[in-house]
């Protein structure tokens, strides 16, 4: 695993062991960050100068990739002592701790933030509805700018992680089947967002938000 491009292109990346931590696979990073640089609402302006949050951090990938491309600082959240380990590594490799912070913590229960930030990178544990969750804790200490763009990883069958705002014009993907005769819908995802882009990628599907728009 590496940094794809910028300033630390080709720099390697640590890695925990085990199975608790996931890495964002290389080609995945490397489509959000063409999404990113090319969508019509994108542009390098979207990362220059960027403050970002990286919730789920693990090895700190996708944030060190937004500041090896000119984002100006990352927060990382992360809990895990292994991919703590790795990350704090990755970090220092990197030369970046005047350029990011680590917060050994549980991101569905985040610390008041210092200054709100304008892109949010989510790869959270698969099919434990933790998206939405996190994100209006977040948003409630502080850690979302307006108009700030989340990106969301979840597996590739699981229902959309945001309650959509722009449900009339977003060319959706297909919904999960209705519930069986005597069982309850899921509620709405608690957070909403304006869906910007939608991309499955094997066994991942990456969505794009703007969020507080």
């Amino acid at each position: 695993m590496r940094i794809i491009a910028g300033a630390r292109k080709g720099r390697m990346l640590a890695a925990p062991s085990g199975t608790t931590t996931r890495p964002t696979a290389d080609r995945v990073r490397q489509a959000v960050f063409d999404i990113l640089l090319h969508a019509p609402w994108g542009g390098p302006d979207l990362l220059n100068g960027a403050r970002v949050l990286d919730a789920f951090a693990g090895t700190g990938a996708l944030g060190l990739e937004a500041l090896s491309r000119g984002a100006d600082y990352a927060t990382f959240f992360e809990k895990d002592r292994a991919a703590l380990a790795a990350l704090r590594a990755n970090i220092a490799g990197c030369r970046w701790e005047d350029r990011s912070k680590v917060i050994p913590r549980d991101v569905t229960k985040p610390t008041h933030a210092p200054a709100p930030c304008s892109l949010l990178f989510l790869d959270p544990p698969y099919r434990q509805d933790l998206p939405a969750r996190t994100l209006a804790a977040l948003d409630a200490q502080g850690w979302i700018a307006p108009g700030a763009i989340a990106v969301i990883e979840t597996a590739a069958q699981e229902p959309l992680p945001l309650r959509l705002e722009n449900a009339e014009e977003a060319d959706l993907p297909p919904l999960p089947a209705p519930a069986g005769e005597g069982e309850e819908a899921p509620p709405p995802p608690v957070y909403a967002g304006t869906l910007l882009a939608e991309r499955k990628h094997g066994a991942a599907r990456l969505t794009l938000w703007r969020l507080k728009a």
